[in-house]
């Protein structure tokens, strides 16, 4: 059972794993949304999660610091991967959820000195309103749901996320999408308007869409500055192997999809029924 609070957004749940000792699965409304092991962040049971871990791991020389902001909190599990893995680090997490934000640090506290700063905000608003050149790194992992919000897909929104990377800096998403890849094809085809270099992550399975999963796309101002090379290691050496597709192979990916704005920006699909 866990422990079960009522949220801003809902019901949130954290359940342990009775085998492994400090770890734990937050769901909200049923549907997780991340899992955490208090005893060496570095372990990441969602894949996605080791997706973007890579990215972190292979943006600059071991050990080194970053500045970060984290689009969406959850359990904040890739904040304190950064803590493990790039001590110093400076980190700010915008989460819409005040009530999650509270559940999650009371019940499962960030480490001691962690420059770790969690605002309760709408994500857009806040990107919006920050200085420009910040990051090192922005992540964007933001659900309502089961969905990512409409008005986190849009040129508008890209582009305002796109000014507070530093120079050389990262742009990482993690989406959801199904048959056909619809929305993360869209989110391809506008994140190439805004960015020099685009990739995509996903399982085969995924990407002929064959099931529903994550697929997560890494963005550069600078051509040749996405490590594609340790990200496809990663991606292929890990439990769940993942391709990477860019270049040619990303162009015929995304074919006819549309550059998404304001006026035509819609939330992902929603999951198949029973899916978890």
């Amino acid at each position: 059972m866990g422990v079960v609070e009522q949220i801003d957004g809902g019901v949130a749940q954290l359940c342990p794993d009775d085998g492994r000792p400090g770890r734990w699965t937050l769901l909200v409304d049923g549907y997780p949304q991340s899992a955490l092991d208090l005893s060496d962040p570095r372990l990441l049971d969602f894949e996605y999660m080791r997706r973007i871990a890579s990215v972190i791991d292979a943006m600059a020389p071991a050990g080194v610091p970053l500045s970060a902001l984290h689009l969406g909190g959850g359990a904040l599990t890739i904040p304190r991967y950064v803590v493990a893995t790039r001590p110093g680090s400076s980190q700010r997490v915008v989460e819409l959820d005040a009530a999650l934000i509270a559940f999650v640090r009371r019940e499962l506290p960030l480490p001691r000195g962690a420059d770790i700063r969690v605002r309760a905000a709408d994500a857009r608003a806040a990107v919006e309103s920050l200085a420009p050149g910040r990051f090192d790194l922005v992540v964007a992992d933001v659900y309502r749901g089961a969905r990512v919000p409409a008005h986190l897909a849009s040129l508008e929104f890209l582009t305002a996320a796109a000014r507070l990377l530093r120079p050389g800096g990262l742009y990482v998403a993690n989406l959801a999408d199904g048959s056909g890849l619809a929305f993360a094809r869209g989110q391809a085809a506008t994140l190439r308007r805004v960015y020099g270099e685009i990739v995509l992550l996903a399982e085969p399975s995924v990407l002929r869409g064959r099931r529903f999963g994550n697929v997560v796309l890494v963005a550069a101002a600078e051509p040749g500055r996405i490590p594609q090379a340790s990200l496809a290691r990663a991606a292929a050496a890990d439990p769940f192997p993942a391709r990477l597709v860019s270049g040619d192979d990303l162009t015929k990916l995304i074919g006819g999809a549309r550059v998404v704005t304001d006026a035509t920006a819609t939330s992902s699909p929603a999951p198949p029924a029973g899916l978890f």
